[in-house]
């Protein structure tokens, strides 16, 4: 009788087909009023928790079938159970009034309440008979539900002849019956299970009573195996697009790679080709990103991408990486970039190296380049392209209060040539021909350290003692660059200078001795605010820094930028980001940090810090040769604090002030509302000044950005909500994103419509969007990806983006950052 169950899996293969391509979304199932359309067999084995169905599968083959009934007719040759047929095998269940079976000639009939259960799908069905001999069977007015994830539907009836099966006049929704809101029927439905693969003929996906979607055939995959075919398109209109239709085409072209090609049609630029190719391997993955237009009507040029991204293992320490991009033109990114940021991308970066990593040390060597995409500027913008770069690092602890380090680098600096631009009668930037000649130059950067770290429970004093050394090898045109802008800025007269006198020096040297002292305590207590119990702690913390002074001038610029003035400002060796220049320093940094944490629940309801820099000589060294130095005196005040009022109400500040100008560097204020039923409210202030405007400037000249934004998702009931964002310049009195969209959400539906009004280009004219989204729960959705537009413009949108935050860095930690570290 082992035989009899042949039958069994196959209905399950039938059913799954239609939700194969399964949303991965989050998904609300909580406006579903019922959960099982089914209810579970009470007379059928206990599924095992977790179990899946490859292994339950795998776990029957090995059992024998188990068959009872309240009564054993016929004969021995065919015999017939009555009243209460129950057969199990593993975790399969059948259950039936009757049951006869002709062990001769393999003929079976189970007739009137035929039901089926397994750990993936619970099936009801009138009548089941069939052939074991000739594994054909036919099965008739089924109804199923699925158990492994949510699905259910109905089929007048199912042909089956081995692992090849017809479903007729099948259904498949997501839906409780009595709210079918959408629903996916098929005359005719194939399935081949041996190939993984069904195939539906004359589909059509209805909302409500509404045909949506109609596809006269099309295959599919059954299980894990992936197929060829068409993806759910994506629709979109904006101002500048027009229409914009993308239809994906899905090529299985070997277990380990595959290829999506992307036809794209916009309506006012005509049509695109996307292509995606992925492959995967034991060593390594891979993905390349290409587009073409050509003659993109709005440009009148061929235009087009190429982006891939890949690593491969070589072994356990040593792995080898490649991010490239290339754009066929300055604005590309800024035509089809939906975000800001493909506003405000000046440059994309190509690397590509080989990266190691040990327990005490990490080393690569890699090489990189700029591409320039902002027609606004010209290559001067663009960073020098290091080709190789070659750097070692490592740390080592030899005594618990001893540990030693050592950064190496090595790097061949190149650039390309700067073509000028000049600006039209019609505001378009054009080149003019002319080119200017940059020169490079190669950097060697050692660094070599030694710290003690001395602790107590509460307390740490850490002195750290450091030499770096810095040579270049330069190109002449660069080093005579060099020498022309020093003379410059103490206003030699040049012309009454030899040649040699105008050189400049080809091989600059510097070293020069770093030393440092960070210690600080920590105190706490409880105490007491209106009536719940808190830890606070106050955690002062001092780093004194003290470097020699060593004139710079002749050094080259060639990845060297001061650090924007911040918290971790406060605690660095350098304030600058490159080996460049290395600053002059005699100064003492105080810093104060307290906190109140919850004793209850060990949450971190206050923290607060405040910092500033006394600096006790005048600090030299500049970026420029002639630039201003660093004052002796005190630096602004850094202040920044987060209060959690409670679980719902958070509110943070950062603020930096200089008491030397009596003015604000920076204020951040924001906060944040989560609601009860999943809703959040976000609102933020961020002003910063020019640090490279002069003293007696106006605010408006000193101001570098000024912007206020308001974005929410705003429930109304179960059911419908609200989005959107308000994010606005004060300093250029304009908005920079208006997003604006309601949502649907039922049962297994949910629909989103987003109108978008953001800023497009450089000049700051402003591009229109409509964004519509139909999310089919448990099958796939139609339309554009709003999703991910809300979840960008929202933070807390989804609930769990919120965990990905980052703490605040203003807490008193040794954390220091290392501008020298590059992962």
């Amino acid at each position: 009788m082992r035989r009899a169950l042949r039958l069994l899996p196959l209905p399950l293969s039938i059913a799954v087909c239609l939700p194969a391509m399964a949303d991965d979304k989050p998904l609300n199932w909580g406006l579903c009023p019922a959960t099982e359309v089914i209810p579970a067999f009470t007379d059928a084995p206990t599924p095992v928790p977790g179990q899946d169905k490859a292994a339950a599968s795998a776990e029957r083959e090995q059992q024998p079938t188990d068959i009872e009934g309240d009564q054993l007719l016929g004969t021995t040759t065919v015999p017939q159970y009555q009243g209460n047929v129950a057969l199990r095998r593993g975790d399969q269940f059948v259950g039936t009034d009757k049951l006869s079976f002709d062990t001769d000639s393999g003929n079976y009939i189970a007739d009137g309440n035929v039901r089926y259960q397994d750990s993936s799908i619970r099936m009801v069905a009138k009548r089941a008979e069939g052939n074991q001999e000739s594994d054909t069977h036919k099965i008739t007015d089924i109804q199923y539900q699925l158990v492994s994830r949510r699905g259910n539907g109905d089929a007048e009836s199912v042909d089956l002849q081995g692992a090849v099966g017809q479903m007729h006049r099948s259904t498949y929704t997501t839906c409780d019956p009595s709210q079918p809101v959408w629903k996916l029927s098929a005359p005719e439905i194939e399935v081949d299970n041996d190939e993984g693969f069904g195939t539906a003929r004359n589909a059509v996906l209805r909302i409500g009573k509404v045909p949506v979607l109609w596809a006269p055939y099309f295959k599919f995959p059954i299980d894990d195996r992936r197929k060829t075919g068409l993806l759910f398109p994506q629709l979109g209109m904006s101002g500048r697009n027009g229409f914009d239709y993308t239809q994906p085409i899905y090529l299985n072209l070997a277990p380990n790679y595959d290829d999506t090609l992307m036809p794209r049609y916009m309506s006012r630029r005509g049509l695109m080709l996307d292509n995606e190719f992925r492959y995967l391997y034991n060593g390594g993955r891979g993905e390349l990103l290409t587009s073409y237009i050509p003659n993109d009507k709005l440009r009148d040029m061929d235009r087009g991408r190429v982006m891939f991204n890949g690593y491969h293992n070589v072994d356990a320490h040593w792995q080898a990486r490649a991010n490239l991009a290339w754009v066929s033109d300055e604005r590309y990114i800024e035509d089809f970039a939906n975000r800001l940021v493909g506003v405000t991308a000046s440059n994309l970066q190509s690397t590509i190296g080989l990266y190691g990593t040990g327990q005490d040390w990490t080393a690569g060597i890699m090489a990189d380049r700029w591409q320039l995409t902002d027609y606004t500027l010209t290559e001067s913008a663009l960073a020098y392209n290091r080709q190789p770069r070659v750097y070692f690092n490592w740390d080592k602890s030899l005594l618990p209060w001893v540990e030693t380090s050592l950064y190496a680098e090595a790097v061949r600096f190149t650039h390309d040539d700067i073509n000028l631009k000049t600006q039209n009668s019609d505001g378009e930037y054009v080149r003019t021909g002319e080119v200017t000649r940059m020169y490079g130059g190669s950097r060697l950067d050692i660094k070599p350290s030694i710290s003690f770290p001395i602790s107590g429970a509460a307390w740490y004093v850490t002195p750290t003692l450091a030499y770096r050394y810095t040579a270049y090898q330069l190109d002449r045109g660069l080093a005579d660059s060099i020498r022309s802008t020093v003379l410059a800025s103490q206003n030699v007269d040049t012309s009454t200078l030899t040649a040699d006198q105008l050189r400049g020096n080809t091989s600059p040297t510097r070293s020069l001795p770093i030393a440092s002292l960070d210690a600080g305590l920590f105190f706490d207590r409880d105490t007491k605010i209106g009536g719940k119990s808190f830890l606070q702690t106050l955690e002062p913390r001092l780093f004194y820094l003290r470097t020699p002074y060593r004139n710079q001038d002749d050094l080259p610029i060639f990845d060297t930028r001061d650090f924007t003035f911040s918290w971790g400002q406060l605690f660095r060796d350098s304030r600058y980001t490159g080996a460049d220049r290395q600053n002059d320093a005699n100064q003492l940094t105080l810093a104060l940090s307290t906190r109140f944490i919850d004793q209850t629940t060990g949450k971190e309801r206050f923290s607060a810090s405040i910092g500033q820099i006394q600096y006790f000589d005048e600090s030299r060294v500049t970026v420029t040769p002639g630039g201003a130095p660093v004052e002796e005196g005190k630096s602004a005040w850094i202040a920044d604090s987060n209060y959690m009022i409670n679980d719902r109400w958070t509110l943070g500040a950062t603020y930096q002030w200089d008491p030397k100008y009596k003015r604000e560097d920076l204020a951040s204020v924001r906060a944040r509302y989560l609601m009860s039923n999943d809703g959040v409210v976000n609102l933020s202030y961020r002003y910063r000044i020019n640090a490279g405007a002069a003293a007696n400037a106006t605010k408006e000249e000193r101001t570098l950005l000024e912007q206020a934004d308001l974005s929410f998702l705003y429930p109304l009931n179960e059911r419908w909500s609200l989005v959107g964002r308000y994010y606005y310049s004060i300093q250029d009195s304009k908005p920079l994103e208006i997003i604006g969209g309601v949502q649907w959400d039922s049962c297994c539906l949910a629909v989103r419509a987003v109108a978008r009004r953001y800023v497009r280009n450089r000049e700051g004219e402003l591009n229109n969007s409509i964004q519509l989204e139909f999310v089919l729960k448990g099958l796939s959705s139609l339309g554009q990806d709003t999703d991910r537009t809300l979840r960008r413009a929202i933070l807390g949108y989804n609930r769990d983006d919120l965990y990905l935050v980052p703490p605040s860095n203003t807490g008193a930690t040794r954390d220091d950052y290392d501008p020298n570290q590059i992962p």
